[in-house]
């Protein structure tokens, strides 16, 4: 089973707005097939909790633009990885120092990646 187009939309909308606040290393992993609860999860690190919580506002301000509330939001007090569940998909906002030491892709290394290159982040020849 593959992500719904939704979710999909979804994601790559996170993306954009993370990356509009600087998130590194933004991926999107299909676990469709792997979780019943959700369809896409995407991940993004931030060098700091200031920075992190400025990628998860930015994220949910622009999925509440496409109708999408957040179901729940966890780790906002702590700053240093932050989880927001849409339903469809789940937004993990990690400090890059917490990122590494769990390294969610290689947990979810079998999935799929679904965020395409125009959510792709600009390479400094295209900047």
């Amino acid at each position: 089973m593959a992500a719904t187009p939704r979710a999909v939309e979804l994601a790559q909308a996170a993306a954009a707005a993370a990356q509009d606040k600087l998130a590194q290393d933004v991926v999107g992993l299909d676990v469709s097939g792997q979780l019943a609860l959700t369809d896409v999860f995407v991940i993004a690190s931030a060098p700091n909790e200031r920075q992190v919580g400025a990628v998860v506002d930015a994220v949910e301000e622009r999925l509440l633009q496409l109708g999408a509330k957040p179901l729940r939001r966890e780790g906002q007090h702590e700053g240093r990885w932050v989880l927001l569940d849409f339903s469809d998909i789940v937004v993990h906002v990690m400090h890059a120092e917490d990122r590494e030491f769990y390294d969610l892709e290689r947990l979810w290394k079998d999935c799929p990646h679904v965020l395409d290159a125009a959510a792709a982040p600009a390479t400094p020849d295209e900047v």
